[in-house]
């Protein structure tokens, strides 16, 4: 099992979507392409799992090379360094990032676990943060990544703990549960009951769901109004993983991060 390994989505077909007519609808799509894990994609690829006609994607893709959101290398086309860059300048992920990196980092060298920082993004979870050394397990993940928030700890957390749990559960139950592996959950409502434990308990723990022979646990960082701002968890081998040992040292990590994170956010107000 490598780093960097992702469970692609499903082509969406240009008919499906309805594709858009305006130019940015149909520039959205090109670069959502992306999302799948994929680095570089060519023409026919690119127009094939956007949806977008490859006459039309071939010219906006020039352009959006020529805006730095998409590079050219060779016969293919990969996201533009402008895109990382106006990426470090969303607010509070820009700010969560920053605050919370040096604590992963702290966490890492006191768990000896891949430590990750996540939000949710629709029905996923999105990496912003993966610390781990050579000591460390391989995992599906990667920052700036996707994986279903239905079989990681880091989405079953932040499912549970969401406002409109009801509705991500029905936008999963039309889009079909993706099985990673023999244990990821394989029903809505065995997954229900997962999120209630994770909201009772205030933690989730997700066992050989995401990939054989590993175990996650994760927090929520809850902000002082409830707000919901993302979430950090602990990755190790099976046998390592003991949620008596792992979850006070994440809940104490995820409170420093709220508390650093909401003291700079409001800093940052008053300038």
């Amino acid at each position: 099992m490598t780093s960097g390994v992702f469970v692609e989505s499903p082509s969406v077909d240009g008919d499906e979507l309805g594709c858009p007519n305006s130019v940015l609808g149909k520039a959205q799509l090109l670069l959502g392409a992306f999302q799948s894990g994929a680095y570089r994609l060519r023409l026919s690829e690119l127009s094939r799992r956007s949806g977008v006609p490859k006459a039309s994607a071939y010219r906006l893709a020039q352009e959006l090379v020529q805006w730095g959101l998409l590079d050219r290398s060779g016969d293919a086309y990969q996201l533009g360094l402008r895109i990382f860059e106006l990426g470090q300048r969303v607010p509070v992920s820009a700010v969560l990032r920053s605050v919370a990196r040096p604590l992963l980092t702290d966490l890492f060298t006191v768990t000896k676990a891949t430590i990750h920082l996540a939000v949710l993004d629709g029905t996923h979870v999105m990496y912003l943060e993966k610390v781990g050394g050579k000591a460390s397990v391989h995992t599906h993940s990667q920052v700036g990544g996707r994986l279903p928030a239905a079989s990681t700890a880091t989405g079953k957390v932040l499912l549970a703990h969401s406002s409109n749990m009801d509705e991500l559960l029905a936008g999963i139950e039309r889009a079909g549960l993706t099985r990673m592996t023999s244990r990821t959950v394989g029903s809505i409502d065995e997954l229900r009951a997962q999120l209630v434990t994770a909201r009772e308990r205030g933690y989730a723990l997700e066992q050989e769901e995401t990939a054989p022979g590993l175990s996650s646990v994760a927090v929520p960082l809850i902000g002082a109004d409830e707000t919901i701002y993302g979430s950090v968890s602990a990755t190790a081998a099976l046998a390592r993983t003991d949620p008596r040992r792992v979850v006070p040292v994440l809940l104490a990590t995820s409170a420093t991060i709220v508390r650093t994170l909401e003291q700079r956010l409001l800093v940052s107000a008053d300038v």
